[in-house]
């Protein structure tokens, strides 16, 4: 997969791009930006409620979504915003916990809870309210997590951690390859991203992967679903584009 290749080339919202993720209640793709949260309809990207420098982005089912960040002003939320949840497609956001206290970077979430990275520490939740710490043994980059939770993954500079209980316990593969971003499409499908933008798959949760192709620049953001026939629709954001 790479510009010339992709089936979907599309200009960006915004310069900054922190998250990429499908809505299953409308079957359309969602950006997280620097300048809010977008929606990509039929005649382009549409700004979807307040404006706030979205940082930790994840979709958690039909028009649910969690995010972080920073507010513009106006916004009436504290800065950072801590933990906000939206059940409306991000027209409105609630304040859960952490309003004041952190700006998460990477935010990821399942039927079992979400997971967030904070620049400095993994912490998970399964209320949105308390918080516990994850000790994953690498300086964490980016976090995915299988849809029932049981499985995790971070990713680093030195390479990926893997837990398979729920964050309680972590193994660093050294044979896997090096990720800047992953995402997980089903419980056994992962995709990850390279820092050069060599796109991989795992078909075992992240246990083993193979290269299928690349987008032949760093990546910002990637999501990823299954589709009929056994196929893998993936989306990649670099800083030019949105690639399918």
């Amino acid at each position: 997969m790479n510009p010339a290749q992709s089936s979907a080339n599309v200009g960006l919202p915004s310069e900054h791009v922190h998250g990429v993720a499908f809505n299953p209640a409308d079957d359309k793709v969602y950006l997280a930006t620097h300048d809010g949260l977008f929606r990509y309809d039929a005649t382009g990207p549409v700004q979807i409620g307040p404006v706030i420098d979205l940082m930790g982005f994840t979709v958690a089912g039909p028009d649910h979504f969690y995010s972080s960040g920073h507010p513009r002003a106006g916004v009436n939320l504290p800065n950072p915003v801590g933990l906000i949840e939206s059940t409306d497609a991000g027209k409105t956001w609630l304040a859960l916990s952490r309003q004041g206290q952190t700006d998460f970077h990477a935010l990821t979430a399942s039927k079992s809870g979400v997971v967030g990275f904070d620049g400095s520490v993994v912490l998970r939740t399964t209320d949105g309210r308390s918080w516990t710490t994850l000790e994953p043994p690498v300086e964490t980059h980016a976090l995915a997590t299988s849809p029932t939770g049981s499985i995790l993954l971070a990713t680093s500079r030195s390479g990926s951690a893997r837990s398979t209980d729920d964050g309680a316990t972590w193994t660093l593969d050294q044979q896997a390859p090096l990720l800047q971003l992953a995402a997980f499409a089903d419980d056994q499908t992962v995709v990850g991203v390279a820092p050069d933008g060599g796109v991989f798959v795992s078909t075992d949760a992240g246990a083993t992967w193979d290269k299928r192709g690349g987008v032949g620049r760093p990546p910002q953001a990637v999501t990823a679903r299954p589709q009929p026939n056994s196929q893998l629709e993936i989306l990649v954001v670099t800083a030019e584009a949105l690639l399918r």
